[in-house]
């Protein structure tokens, strides 16, 4: 199965491009609604793709979680997607996906993953209401294939959170400071995942920060310019008004990349920085970040480094 992963060359040059490759998988056919439902994920998150090796199954495991498998001497935590979505299927799961987050790896239990699609952020859309309830929150994004098929880009960040918890623990915000800063600070941040949206906004009220919060790229954009158009007729620069930009890179319409270079590129948001927080964490893709301007790159789901690394870039700019 190897030979559906690309190498990291050609997709590290779609940073920038406002595109993204997504590896293809389905969960079976729903037994309630008899659909065959079509789902991607960054396939710069998926280390591997593999048949289903022994698992070790345990007592008490979160729901969802099928307990763990040896992976080159590693234990990995395996979550069937399928139970977790609570979809009744018959096709069984036969596919192990190892994917990478933030740091932490497990594998994905799929009914079989199909091709590698190539899609522009612009067609990738947040899921209307039907779908969004449907799917209990779980799917981010939607996109439709030339084929009309339509890919539900899932939430992996909210199954992470409610299986292995390693997202989830009030002590993650141990050790931040509140009110460490001599003026008011607002931060406008922009993550189409409401689990780490909620996160930033539990690790900015433990610093005392004010914030402005959007669902994606695009929206952060528009929230943006609105700002820059304020401050202009209140006869104030755009960094009276907000300090901090802090963005995810993987959004529906606009990625993190685009929106960083735009915001560097508008002399409107001079010296404001961005920081760029998400759950690929490689050297690689802070590398890019670097590219398109970022003054900061933090892992995801990581409040105490978060925390400090804006407490830097706020400290940098009022030196």
């Amino acid at each position: 199965m190897s030979n559906l992963m690309q190498s990291i060359d050609d997709r590290t040059k779609l940073a920038g491009t406002n595109r993204l490759e997504v590896l293809l998988f389905s969960l079976g056919v729903d037994r309630e609604t008899g659909r065959n439902e079509v789902f991607g994920i960054n396939v710069f998150k998926v280390r591997e793709v593999m048949h289903v090796p022994e698992i070790t199954r345990a007592p008490d495991m979160p729901r969802g979680v099928e307990g763990m498998v040896s992976l080159r001497g590693i234990m990995v935590p395996v979550i069937n997607l399928p139970k977790f979505c609570g979809m009744q299927t018959e096709d069984g799961t036969e596919i192990l996906m190892i994917t990478e987050y933030n740091k932490h790896v497990q594998g994905f239990l799929v009914n079989k993953v199909d091709t590698i699609k190539r899609l522009d952020w612009d067609d990738v859309k947040t899921p209307p209401p039907m779908i969004a309830n449907r799917m209990g929150g779980l799917v981010t994004a939607v996109a439709e294939l030339e084929d009309g098929t339509l890919v539900m880009i899932m939430d992996v960040e909210k199954v992470l959170a409610e299986t292995v918890s390693f997202y989830a623990e009030d002590e993650i915000f141990d050790g931040i400071e509140a009110n460490v800063f001599d003026q008011e600070i607002t931060v406008l941040f922009a993550d189409d995942s409401k689990i780490a949206r909620d996160q930033v906004s539990s690790t900015l009220d433990h610093l005392g920060i004010n914030y402005i919060s959007a669902n994606n790229g695009a929206e952060a954009w528009r929230k943006l310019k609105e700002i820059a158009r304020q401050a202009e007729a209140a006869d104030k620069s755009v960094s009276e008004v907000i300090q901090v930009v802090l963005t995810d890179v993987e959004m529906p319409e606009m990625d993190g990349y685009v929106l960083t270079r735009r915001i560097k590129e508008d002399p409107r948001f001079a010296g404001i920085p961005v920081v760029m927080h998400s759950s690929l964490s490689s050297e690689a893709n802070k590398a890019l970040g670097e590219g398109v301007g970022a003054d900061a790159y933090v892992p995801k789901f990581q409040p105490v480094e978060l925390a400090a690394t804006l407490k830097n870039v706020i400290n940098g700019v009022n030196a």
